[in-house]
Protein backbone atom coordinates (compact mmCIF):
# COMPACT_ATOMS: atom_id res chain seq x y z
CA UNK A 1 0.00 0.00 0.00
CA UNK A 2 1.54 3.33 -1.00
CA UNK A 3 1.66 6.42 1.17
CA UNK A 4 -0.76 8.32 -1.03
CA UNK A 5 -3.51 5.70 -0.63
CA UNK A 6 -2.97 5.65 3.15
CA UNK A 7 -3.47 9.41 3.28
CA UNK A 8 -6.54 9.25 1.11
CA UNK A 9 -8.30 6.73 3.30
CA UNK A 10 -7.04 7.88 6.69
CA UNK A 11 -10.64 7.66 7.88
CA UNK A 12 -10.36 3.86 8.00
CA UNK A 13 -8.15 4.22 11.09
CA UNK A 14 -10.18 6.99 12.71
CA UNK A 15 -12.64 7.05 15.59
CA UNK A 16 -15.77 9.24 15.30
CA UNK A 17 -17.38 10.98 18.29
CA UNK A 18 -20.96 12.19 17.89
CA UNK A 19 -22.01 15.43 19.57
CA UNK A 20 -25.72 16.18 19.99
CA UNK A 21 -25.51 19.98 20.36
CA UNK A 22 -28.64 20.54 22.45
CA UNK A 23 -27.25 18.29 25.18
CA UNK A 24 -23.49 18.73 25.11
CA UNK A 25 -22.71 22.08 26.78
CA UNK A 26 -24.72 25.26 27.31
CA UNK A 27 -22.62 28.43 27.24
CA UNK A 28 -25.31 31.11 27.63
CA UNK A 29 -27.55 29.74 30.38
CA UNK A 30 -30.72 29.08 28.41
CA UNK A 31 -30.75 25.35 29.23
CA UNK A 32 -29.89 24.28 25.69
CA UNK A 33 -26.43 23.34 24.43
CA UNK A 34 -24.83 25.47 21.73
CA UNK A 35 -21.81 25.85 19.45
CA UNK A 36 -19.68 27.93 21.87
CA UNK A 37 -20.42 25.26 24.45
CA UNK A 38 -19.02 22.58 22.14
CA UNK A 39 -15.94 24.72 21.45
CA UNK A 40 -15.33 25.08 25.19
CA UNK A 41 -15.23 21.30 25.52
CA UNK A 42 -13.17 20.43 22.42
CA UNK A 43 -10.11 19.86 24.61
CA UNK A 44 -12.09 17.19 26.45
CA UNK A 45 -13.08 15.52 23.18
CA UNK A 46 -9.47 15.62 21.96
CA UNK A 47 -8.36 14.03 25.25
CA UNK A 48 -10.39 10.94 24.36
CA UNK A 49 -8.08 10.21 21.43
CA UNK A 50 -10.86 10.40 18.82
CA UNK A 51 -10.26 11.87 15.37
CA UNK A 52 -13.57 13.11 13.96
CA UNK A 53 -16.32 15.10 15.68
CA UNK A 54 -19.73 14.58 14.11
CA UNK A 55 -22.06 17.41 15.08
CA UNK A 56 -25.79 16.84 14.75
CA UNK A 57 -27.82 19.63 13.07
CA UNK A 58 -27.41 23.22 14.25
CA UNK A 59 -28.97 24.90 11.19
CA UNK A 60 -31.92 27.28 11.30
CA UNK A 61 -35.00 25.25 12.13
CA UNK A 62 -38.45 25.45 13.75
CA UNK A 63 -37.14 22.54 15.88
CA UNK A 64 -40.19 20.32 15.51
CA UNK A 65 -37.68 17.48 15.02
CA UNK A 66 -34.92 19.26 16.91
CA UNK A 67 -32.91 20.46 13.93
CA UNK A 68 -33.59 17.62 11.53
CA UNK A 69 -36.16 19.94 9.96
CA UNK A 70 -34.02 22.60 8.26
CA UNK A 71 -35.35 25.99 7.23
CA UNK A 72 -31.99 27.42 6.10
CA UNK A 73 -29.13 25.12 5.11
CA UNK A 74 -26.51 27.89 5.18
CA UNK A 75 -27.00 29.50 8.57
CA UNK A 76 -26.85 28.65 12.27
CA UNK A 77 -30.04 28.68 14.33
CA UNK A 78 -29.85 31.48 16.94
CA UNK A 79 -30.48 28.80 19.56
CA UNK A 80 -26.99 27.45 18.86
CA UNK A 81 -25.17 30.69 18.08
CA UNK A 82 -23.92 32.40 14.94
CA UNK A 83 -21.90 31.50 11.87
CA UNK A 84 -18.91 33.13 13.56
CA UNK A 85 -19.31 30.66 16.44
CA UNK A 86 -19.17 27.79 13.99
CA UNK A 87 -16.06 29.21 12.34
CA UNK A 88 -14.42 29.49 15.77
CA UNK A 89 -15.36 25.89 16.51
CA UNK A 90 -13.77 24.63 13.29
CA UNK A 91 -10.63 26.67 13.91
CA UNK A 92 -10.18 25.35 17.45
CA UNK A 93 -10.92 21.77 16.39
CA UNK A 94 -8.27 21.93 13.68
CA UNK A 95 -5.77 23.35 16.17
CA UNK A 96 -6.41 20.25 18.29
CA UNK A 97 -6.04 17.89 15.32
CA UNK A 98 -9.75 17.10 15.17
CA UNK A 99 -11.80 16.85 11.97
CA UNK A 100 -15.32 18.31 11.89
CA UNK A 101 -18.16 16.38 10.26
CA UNK A 102 -21.62 17.94 10.15
CA UNK A 103 -25.05 16.51 9.40
CA UNK A 104 -26.69 17.02 6.04
CA UNK A 105 -30.46 16.52 6.08
CA UNK A 106 -31.21 16.61 2.38
CA UNK A 107 -34.22 14.36 1.86
CA UNK A 108 -36.67 16.82 3.40
CA UNK A 109 -36.88 20.38 4.69
CA UNK A 110 -38.94 22.14 7.30
CA UNK A 111 -42.32 23.31 6.07
CA UNK A 112 -41.11 26.83 6.90
CA UNK A 113 -38.28 26.65 4.36
CA UNK A 114 -38.72 29.35 1.67
CA UNK A 115 -38.40 26.64 -0.98
CA UNK A 116 -41.51 24.89 0.31
CA UNK A 117 -43.42 28.12 0.81
CA UNK A 118 -42.90 28.86 -2.87
CA UNK A 119 -43.55 25.29 -3.99
CA UNK A 120 -46.92 25.06 -2.24
CA UNK A 121 -48.07 28.48 -3.46
CA UNK A 122 -49.20 27.19 -6.87
CA UNK A 123 -48.73 24.38 -9.38
CA UNK A 124 -46.89 26.66 -11.82
CA UNK A 125 -44.27 28.54 -9.78
CA UNK A 126 -40.52 28.00 -10.45
CA UNK A 127 -40.22 25.59 -7.49
CA UNK A 128 -43.56 23.86 -8.02
CA UNK A 129 -41.82 20.52 -8.64
CA UNK A 130 -39.07 20.84 -6.04
CA UNK A 131 -41.14 18.74 -3.63
CA UNK A 132 -43.09 15.51 -4.13
CA UNK A 133 -46.69 16.45 -4.97
CA UNK A 134 -49.43 14.11 -6.18
CA UNK A 135 -53.12 14.23 -6.93
CA UNK A 136 -55.57 12.34 -4.73
CA UNK A 137 -57.19 9.14 -5.83
CA UNK A 138 -60.73 9.44 -7.21
CA UNK A 139 -62.20 8.99 -3.73
CA UNK A 140 -59.97 11.70 -2.25
CA UNK A 141 -57.65 9.33 -0.43
CA UNK A 142 -53.83 9.59 -0.60
CA UNK A 143 -52.04 8.55 -3.81
CA UNK A 144 -50.79 5.25 -2.38
CA UNK A 145 -50.16 3.26 0.79
CA UNK A 146 -46.81 4.75 1.80
CA UNK A 147 -46.41 5.32 5.53
CA UNK A 148 -44.53 7.87 7.59
CA UNK A 149 -41.90 6.60 10.01
CA UNK A 150 -43.45 8.90 12.60
CA UNK A 151 -46.89 7.35 12.23
CA UNK A 152 -49.81 7.45 9.80
CA UNK A 153 -49.86 8.11 6.08
CA UNK A 154 -46.79 9.60 4.41
CA UNK A 155 -49.10 11.97 2.52
CA UNK A 156 -50.51 15.27 3.76
CA UNK A 157 -53.30 17.18 2.03
CA UNK A 158 -52.49 20.77 1.12
CA UNK A 159 -55.42 23.13 0.47
CA UNK A 160 -53.36 25.62 -1.55
CA UNK A 161 -52.57 23.21 -4.37
CA UNK A 162 -55.37 20.74 -3.66
CA UNK A 163 -52.75 18.01 -3.77
CA UNK A 164 -50.95 15.75 -1.35
CA UNK A 165 -47.28 16.21 -0.49
CA UNK A 166 -44.98 13.41 0.65
CA UNK A 167 -43.44 13.38 4.12
CA UNK A 168 -41.52 10.27 5.16
CA UNK A 169 -41.09 11.78 8.61
CA UNK A 170 -43.18 14.49 10.33
CA UNK A 171 -46.02 16.23 8.51
CA UNK A 172 -43.91 19.37 8.94
CA UNK A 173 -41.01 17.76 7.01
CA UNK A 174 -42.02 17.72 3.31
CA UNK A 175 -39.87 15.53 1.07
CA UNK A 176 -37.88 17.07 -1.74
CA UNK A 177 -38.08 15.81 -5.33
CA UNK A 178 -34.55 14.69 -6.20
CA UNK A 179 -35.68 13.73 -9.70
CA UNK A 180 -35.55 17.49 -10.36
CA UNK A 181 -31.95 18.43 -11.26
CA UNK A 182 -32.31 21.87 -9.68
CA UNK A 183 -32.92 20.23 -6.29
CA UNK A 184 -29.68 18.28 -6.55
CA UNK A 185 -27.80 21.39 -7.66
CA UNK A 186 -29.19 23.44 -4.78
CA UNK A 187 -28.05 20.88 -2.21
CA UNK A 188 -24.61 20.60 -3.74
CA UNK A 189 -24.27 24.40 -3.51
CA UNK A 190 -25.24 24.28 0.16
CA UNK A 191 -22.70 21.54 0.85
CA UNK A 192 -20.01 23.56 -0.91
CA UNK A 193 -20.86 26.47 1.41
CA UNK A 194 -19.81 24.42 4.44
CA UNK A 195 -16.81 22.81 2.78
CA UNK A 196 -15.47 26.26 1.98
CA UNK A 197 -15.82 27.11 5.69
CA UNK A 198 -13.46 24.27 6.54
CA UNK A 199 -15.79 21.36 7.21
CA UNK A 200 -13.97 18.02 6.79
CA UNK A 201 -16.95 15.84 5.97
CA UNK A 202 -20.66 15.14 6.12
CA UNK A 203 -22.88 12.65 7.84
CA UNK A 204 -25.74 12.05 5.40
CA UNK A 205 -28.98 11.79 7.35
CA UNK A 206 -31.75 9.56 5.99
CA UNK A 207 -29.87 9.35 2.71
CA UNK A 208 -31.93 6.42 1.39
CA UNK A 209 -34.93 8.77 1.11
CA UNK A 210 -33.57 11.11 -1.56
CA UNK A 211 -35.56 9.49 -4.38
CA UNK A 212 -39.02 7.98 -4.72
CA UNK A 213 -40.72 5.85 -7.34
CA UNK A 214 -42.10 8.19 -10.01
CA UNK A 215 -45.02 5.83 -10.64
CA UNK A 216 -45.97 6.01 -6.94
CA UNK A 217 -46.52 2.27 -6.77
CA UNK A 218 -47.84 0.77 -3.54
CA UNK A 219 -45.34 -0.90 -1.25
CA UNK A 220 -45.99 -4.62 -0.79
CA UNK A 221 -46.51 -6.31 2.55
CA UNK A 222 -43.25 -7.17 4.28
CA UNK A 223 -42.45 -10.87 4.37
CA UNK A 224 -41.46 -10.34 7.99
CA UNK A 225 -42.18 -7.24 10.06
CA UNK A 226 -39.08 -5.05 10.29
CA UNK A 227 -38.33 -4.14 13.89
CA UNK A 228 -34.71 -3.17 13.29
CA UNK A 229 -35.37 0.37 12.08
CA UNK A 230 -38.66 1.05 13.92
CA UNK A 231 -40.40 -0.20 17.05
CA UNK A 232 -42.70 -3.21 16.84
CA UNK A 233 -45.61 -0.89 17.69
CA UNK A 234 -44.99 1.12 14.50
CA UNK A 235 -46.90 -0.13 11.40
CA UNK A 236 -44.11 1.25 9.18
CA UNK A 237 -42.30 -2.06 9.65
CA UNK A 238 -45.21 -3.99 8.09
CA UNK A 239 -44.35 -2.80 4.57
CA UNK A 240 -41.47 -3.74 2.28
CA UNK A 241 -40.15 -0.29 1.42
CA UNK A 242 -39.08 -0.84 -2.16
CA UNK A 243 -40.78 2.16 -3.78
CA UNK A 244 -40.43 4.95 -1.21
CA UNK A 245 -36.69 4.63 -0.47
CA UNK A 246 -33.37 3.12 -1.59
CA UNK A 247 -34.20 3.84 -5.22
CA UNK A 248 -31.47 3.15 -7.82
CA UNK A 249 -31.39 6.78 -8.99
CA UNK A 250 -29.80 7.72 -5.67
CA UNK A 251 -26.50 6.13 -6.68
CA UNK A 252 -25.95 8.74 -9.37
CA UNK A 253 -26.62 11.59 -6.94
CA UNK A 254 -24.20 10.14 -4.39
CA UNK A 255 -21.56 10.07 -7.11
CA UNK A 256 -22.12 13.80 -7.62
CA UNK A 257 -21.69 14.27 -3.86
CA UNK A 258 -18.44 12.27 -3.95
CA UNK A 259 -17.05 14.42 -6.77
CA UNK A 260 -17.65 17.50 -4.63
CA UNK A 261 -16.14 15.88 -1.54
CA UNK A 262 -13.04 14.80 -3.45
CA UNK A 263 -12.49 18.39 -4.54
CA UNK A 264 -12.03 19.29 -0.86
CA UNK A 265 -10.54 15.95 0.26
CA UNK A 266 -13.54 15.63 2.57
CA UNK A 267 -15.25 12.43 3.72
CA UNK A 268 -18.80 11.14 4.16
CA UNK A 269 -20.78 8.64 6.16
CA UNK A 270 -24.35 7.64 5.33
CA UNK A 271 -27.17 6.62 7.64
CA UNK A 272 -28.79 3.51 6.12
CA UNK A 273 -32.15 2.55 7.62
CA UNK A 274 -33.22 0.33 4.72
CA UNK A 275 -34.99 -3.02 4.93
CA UNK A 276 -31.82 -4.73 3.63
CA UNK A 277 -29.44 -2.23 5.19
CA UNK A 278 -26.25 -4.23 4.67
CA UNK A 279 -26.87 -4.58 0.94
CA UNK A 280 -27.57 -0.86 0.61
CA UNK A 281 -24.46 -0.04 2.68
CA UNK A 282 -22.39 -2.05 0.23
CA UNK A 283 -23.98 -0.31 -2.78
CA UNK A 284 -23.60 3.17 -1.35
CA UNK A 285 -19.89 2.69 -0.56
CA UNK A 286 -18.95 0.78 -3.72
CA UNK A 287 -16.13 1.71 -6.07
CA UNK A 288 -14.62 4.67 -4.19
CA UNK A 289 -17.14 6.81 -6.05
CA UNK A 290 -20.02 7.24 -3.61
CA UNK A 291 -19.98 7.45 0.19
CA UNK A 292 -16.78 6.66 2.06
CA UNK A 293 -18.58 4.90 4.91
CA UNK A 294 -22.06 3.86 5.93
CA UNK A 295 -23.74 2.64 9.08
CA UNK A 296 -27.00 0.89 9.74
CA UNK A 297 -29.21 0.21 12.74
CA UNK A 298 -28.18 -3.45 12.74
CA UNK A 299 -26.13 -3.07 15.92
CA UNK A 300 -28.51 -0.49 17.37
CA UNK A 301 -31.19 -3.09 18.12
CA UNK A 302 -32.25 -4.85 21.30
CA UNK A 303 -30.86 -8.15 19.98
CA UNK A 304 -27.54 -8.86 21.67
CA UNK A 305 -25.59 -12.05 21.10
CA UNK A 306 -22.30 -13.15 19.60
CA UNK A 307 -24.18 -14.73 16.70
CA UNK A 308 -26.08 -11.51 15.94
CA UNK A 309 -22.96 -9.34 15.89
CA UNK A 310 -21.10 -11.86 13.78
CA UNK A 311 -23.97 -12.08 11.25
CA UNK A 312 -24.04 -8.32 10.70
CA UNK A 313 -20.31 -7.89 10.23
CA UNK A 314 -19.86 -11.00 8.06
CA UNK A 315 -22.81 -10.10 5.85
CA UNK A 316 -21.37 -6.66 5.19
CA UNK A 317 -17.87 -7.98 4.55
CA UNK A 318 -19.22 -10.48 2.02
CA UNK A 319 -20.87 -7.72 0.02
CA UNK A 320 -18.64 -4.69 0.40
CA UNK A 321 -16.31 -3.78 -2.45
CA UNK A 322 -14.26 -0.74 -1.51
CA UNK A 323 -16.12 1.26 1.10
CA UNK A 324 -16.18 0.93 4.83
CA UNK A 325 -18.59 0.26 7.64
CA UNK A 326 -18.93 2.37 10.73
CA UNK A 327 -20.13 0.14 13.54
CA UNK A 328 -22.14 2.10 16.08
CA UNK A 329 -23.75 0.70 19.21
CA UNK A 330 -25.37 3.99 20.21
CA UNK A 331 -26.55 7.31 18.82
CA UNK A 332 -29.23 9.98 19.27
CA UNK A 333 -31.99 7.75 17.85
CA UNK A 334 -31.84 4.63 20.05
CA UNK A 335 -31.76 3.74 23.77
CA UNK A 336 -28.28 3.89 25.25
CA UNK A 337 -26.29 0.68 24.92
CA UNK A 338 -25.76 0.39 28.69
CA UNK A 339 -29.49 -0.23 29.07
CA UNK A 340 -30.34 -1.70 25.67
CA UNK A 341 -27.71 -4.44 25.78
CA UNK A 342 -26.47 -4.29 29.35
CA UNK A 343 -29.86 -4.37 31.01
CA UNK A 344 -30.93 -3.04 34.38
CA UNK A 345 -27.98 -2.17 36.59
CA UNK A 346 -25.34 -3.03 34.01
CA UNK A 347 -21.81 -2.63 35.23
CA UNK A 348 -18.87 -0.50 34.19
CA UNK A 349 -17.18 -3.78 33.18
CA UNK A 350 -19.92 -4.24 30.57
CA UNK A 351 -19.32 -0.73 29.22
CA UNK A 352 -15.58 -1.34 28.99
CA UNK A 353 -16.05 -4.61 27.12
CA UNK A 354 -18.56 -3.15 24.65
CA UNK A 355 -16.34 -0.18 23.82
CA UNK A 356 -13.34 -2.46 23.32
CA UNK A 357 -15.37 -4.79 21.09
CA UNK A 358 -16.55 -1.83 19.01
CA UNK A 359 -12.95 -0.68 18.59
CA UNK A 360 -11.80 -4.19 17.63
CA UNK A 361 -14.30 -4.78 14.81
CA UNK A 362 -13.25 -3.97 11.27
CA UNK A 363 -14.51 -0.51 10.42
CA UNK A 364 -14.57 3.05 11.71
CA UNK A 365 -16.06 3.11 15.22
CA UNK A 366 -18.58 5.84 16.02
CA UNK A 367 -19.08 6.68 19.69
CA UNK A 368 -22.04 8.63 20.99
CA UNK A 369 -21.49 11.35 23.58
CA UNK A 370 -21.72 9.82 27.03
CA UNK A 371 -20.65 6.34 25.93
CA UNK A 372 -17.25 7.17 27.40
CA UNK A 373 -19.00 7.81 30.73
CA UNK A 374 -21.11 4.61 30.66
CA UNK A 375 -24.34 6.60 30.81
CA UNK A 376 -27.53 4.52 30.92
CA UNK A 377 -30.86 5.31 29.27
CA UNK A 378 -32.67 8.03 31.21
CA UNK A 379 -36.13 7.06 32.44
CA UNK A 380 -38.26 10.15 31.90
CA UNK A 381 -41.82 10.96 32.88
CA UNK A 382 -44.29 11.61 30.08
CA UNK A 383 -44.48 15.29 31.04
CA UNK A 384 -40.73 15.63 30.46
CA UNK A 385 -40.84 14.26 26.90
CA UNK A 386 -39.92 16.49 23.97
CA UNK A 387 -39.51 13.97 21.15
CA UNK A 388 -42.48 13.70 18.75
CA UNK A 389 -41.85 9.95 18.43
CA UNK A 390 -42.30 9.42 22.16
CA UNK A 391 -45.32 11.68 22.30
CA UNK A 392 -46.94 9.72 19.44
CA UNK A 393 -46.14 6.14 20.44
CA UNK A 394 -46.11 6.39 24.27
CA UNK A 395 -46.05 4.18 26.29
CA UNK A 396 -45.04 1.29 24.00
CA UNK A 397 -42.22 3.44 22.61
CA UNK A 398 -40.86 6.19 24.83
CA UNK A 399 -39.09 7.95 21.98
CA UNK A 400 -35.53 9.18 21.83
CA UNK A 401 -35.33 11.60 24.75
CA UNK A 402 -33.85 8.98 27.08
CA UNK A 403 -30.55 8.97 25.17
CA UNK A 404 -30.52 12.74 24.61
CA UNK A 405 -30.30 14.04 28.17
CA UNK A 406 -27.47 16.52 28.87
CA UNK A 407 -23.91 15.44 29.58
CA UNK A 408 -23.05 15.61 33.31
CA UNK A 409 -19.82 17.60 33.58
CA UNK A 410 -19.71 18.52 37.27
CA UNK A 411 -21.27 15.99 39.64
CA UNK A 412 -21.75 18.45 42.51
CA UNK A 413 -23.42 21.30 40.61
CA UNK A 414 -27.19 21.80 40.43
CA UNK A 415 -27.44 21.21 36.70
CA UNK A 416 -24.34 18.98 36.54
CA UNK A 417 -22.23 21.74 35.00
CA UNK A 418 -24.15 21.53 31.73
CA UNK A 419 -25.97 24.84 32.27
CA UNK A 420 -26.69 27.50 34.85
CA UNK A 421 -30.40 27.10 34.02
CA UNK A 422 -32.83 24.19 34.11
CA UNK A 423 -31.93 22.04 31.05
CA UNK A 424 -34.34 21.25 28.23
CA UNK A 425 -34.34 17.62 29.41
CA UNK A 426 -33.74 16.56 33.02
CA UNK A 427 -30.41 15.09 34.08
CA UNK A 428 -30.98 11.82 35.96
CA UNK A 429 -29.52 11.46 39.44
CA UNK A 430 -27.62 8.34 38.40
CA UNK A 431 -25.89 10.32 35.63
CA UNK A 432 -24.58 12.87 38.13
CA UNK A 433 -22.67 10.09 39.88
CA UNK A 434 -20.91 9.45 36.54
CA UNK A 435 -19.99 13.08 35.94
CA UNK A 436 -16.77 13.93 34.13
CA UNK A 437 -15.38 15.76 37.18
CA UNK A 438 -15.72 12.62 39.29
CA UNK A 439 -14.43 10.20 36.67
CA UNK A 440 -11.39 12.39 36.02
CA UNK A 441 -10.31 11.63 39.60
CA UNK A 442 -10.72 7.85 39.32
CA UNK A 443 -7.98 5.89 37.57
CA UNK A 444 -10.31 2.93 36.98
CA UNK A 445 -13.27 4.97 35.72
CA UNK A 446 -14.93 4.36 32.39
CA UNK A 447 -13.66 7.71 31.13
CA UNK A 448 -10.03 6.92 31.91
CA UNK A 449 -10.43 3.44 30.43
CA UNK A 450 -11.91 4.89 27.22
CA UNK A 451 -8.93 7.19 26.79
CA UNK A 452 -6.48 4.34 27.29
CA UNK A 453 -8.17 1.78 25.04
CA UNK A 454 -8.79 4.23 22.16
CA UNK A 455 -5.08 5.13 22.15
CA UNK A 456 -4.09 1.48 22.54
CA UNK A 457 -6.08 0.58 19.43
CA UNK A 458 -4.07 3.12 17.42
CA UNK A 459 -0.90 1.18 18.29
CA UNK A 460 -2.18 -2.10 16.78
CA UNK A 461 -2.02 -1.93 12.96
CA UNK A 462 -4.03 -5.14 12.60
CA UNK A 463 -7.00 -3.51 14.37
CA UNK A 464 -6.76 -0.47 12.10
CA UNK A 465 -6.30 -2.13 8.73
CA UNK A 466 -6.60 -5.88 9.04
CA UNK A 467 -9.23 -8.15 7.50
CA UNK A 468 -11.65 -9.82 9.92
CA UNK A 469 -12.22 -13.58 10.10
CA UNK A 470 -14.61 -14.96 12.71
CA UNK A 471 -13.84 -18.03 14.80
CA UNK A 472 -16.52 -20.59 15.66
CA UNK A 473 -17.11 -20.38 19.40
CA UNK A 474 -20.15 -21.13 21.56
CA UNK A 475 -22.31 -18.37 23.04
CA UNK A 476 -21.66 -16.05 24.76
CA UNK A 477 -18.15 -15.80 23.27
CA UNK A 478 -17.50 -13.63 20.21
CA UNK A 479 -14.12 -14.42 18.68
CA UNK A 480 -12.33 -13.39 15.52
CA UNK A 481 -8.94 -12.79 13.93
CA UNK A 482 -7.67 -9.52 12.48
CA UNK A 483 -5.27 -10.35 9.66
CA UNK A 484 -2.81 -7.90 8.10
CA UNK A 485 -0.26 -8.97 5.52
CA UNK A 486 3.26 -9.01 6.90
CA UNK A 487 2.16 -8.90 10.53
CA UNK A 488 1.20 -11.56 13.08
CA UNK A 489 -2.51 -12.25 13.43
CA UNK A 490 -4.36 -10.66 16.30
CA UNK A 491 -6.76 -13.15 17.88
CA UNK A 492 -9.63 -11.61 19.86
CA UNK A 493 -12.29 -13.07 22.18
CA UNK A 494 -15.05 -11.36 24.15
CA UNK A 495 -17.33 -12.72 26.85
CA UNK A 496 -20.76 -11.17 26.21
CA UNK A 497 -22.14 -12.21 29.57
CA UNK A 498 -21.97 -11.45 33.28
CA UNK A 499 -20.77 -15.01 34.02
CA UNK A 500 -17.14 -16.18 33.69
CA UNK A 501 -16.63 -18.64 30.83
CA UNK A 502 -13.99 -21.12 29.68
CA UNK A 503 -13.58 -22.44 26.15
CA UNK A 504 -11.04 -24.48 24.25
CA UNK A 505 -10.06 -23.79 20.66
CA UNK A 506 -7.07 -24.77 18.52
CA UNK A 507 -6.74 -21.20 17.22
CA UNK A 508 -5.63 -20.18 20.70
CA UNK A 509 -2.60 -22.46 20.72
CA UNK A 510 0.79 -20.78 20.49
CA UNK A 511 -0.80 -17.34 20.84
CA UNK A 512 0.96 -14.79 22.99
CA UNK A 513 -1.23 -12.57 25.13
CA UNK A 514 -1.38 -8.97 23.94
CA UNK A 515 -1.58 -6.62 26.88
CA UNK A 516 -2.45 -2.97 27.24
CA UNK A 517 -6.21 -3.08 26.69
CA UNK A 518 -7.04 -3.52 30.35
CA UNK A 519 -9.51 -6.42 30.19
CA UNK A 520 -8.68 -9.68 31.93
CA UNK A 521 -8.47 -12.93 30.03
CA UNK A 522 -6.02 -15.83 30.33
CA UNK A 523 -4.92 -18.47 27.81
CA UNK A 524 -3.16 -21.69 28.77
CA UNK A 525 -2.49 -23.95 25.80
CA UNK A 526 -5.74 -23.97 23.84
CA UNK A 527 -7.88 -23.09 26.89
CA UNK A 528 -9.22 -19.56 27.35
CA UNK A 529 -10.66 -18.22 30.59
CA UNK A 530 -12.67 -15.03 30.38
CA UNK A 531 -14.08 -13.18 33.39
CA UNK A 532 -17.55 -11.64 33.34
CA UNK A 533 -17.67 -9.10 30.49
CA UNK A 534 -14.04 -9.95 29.86
CA UNK A 535 -11.86 -9.97 26.76
CA UNK A 536 -8.57 -11.37 25.56
CA UNK A 537 -6.24 -10.32 22.76
CA UNK A 538 -3.39 -12.44 21.50
CA UNK A 539 -0.71 -12.46 18.80
CA UNK A 540 -0.20 -15.53 16.66
CA UNK A 541 2.60 -15.87 14.09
Amino acid sequence: MNTQSVNQDWWREAVIYQVYPRSFMDSNGDGIGDLPGITSRLDYIASLGVDIVWISPFFKSPMKDFGYDVSDYCDVDPLFGKLADFDALVKRAHELGLKIMIDQVLSHTAETHPWFAESRSSRTNPKADWYVWADPQADGTPPNNWLSIFGGSAWQWDTRRCQYYLHNFLVSQPDMNFHHPEVQDAHLRNMRFWLERGVDGFRMDACIYHFHDLLLRNNPVAAKQNTVNVAASNPYGMQAHIYDNSRPENLGFLERVRTLLDEFQAISIGEIGADDALEVMAQYTEGNKRLHMAYSFNLLTAEFSAAHIRRQVEAFEQRVKDGGASWSVGNHDVPRVMSRWGGEGSSIDFAKMILTMQLALKGTPCLYQGDELALSEAQLAYEDLQDPVGLTFWPESKGRDGCRTPIPWESSQEFAGFSSHKPWLPIPHEHRALGVSKQEQQSDSMLQFARRVIRWRKSIPQLLRGAIVFIDTPEPVLAFRRVLQGAPEVVVAFNLSATPVQIQHPELQHALSLNGHGLGGVVEGDALSLPAWGAWFGLRH
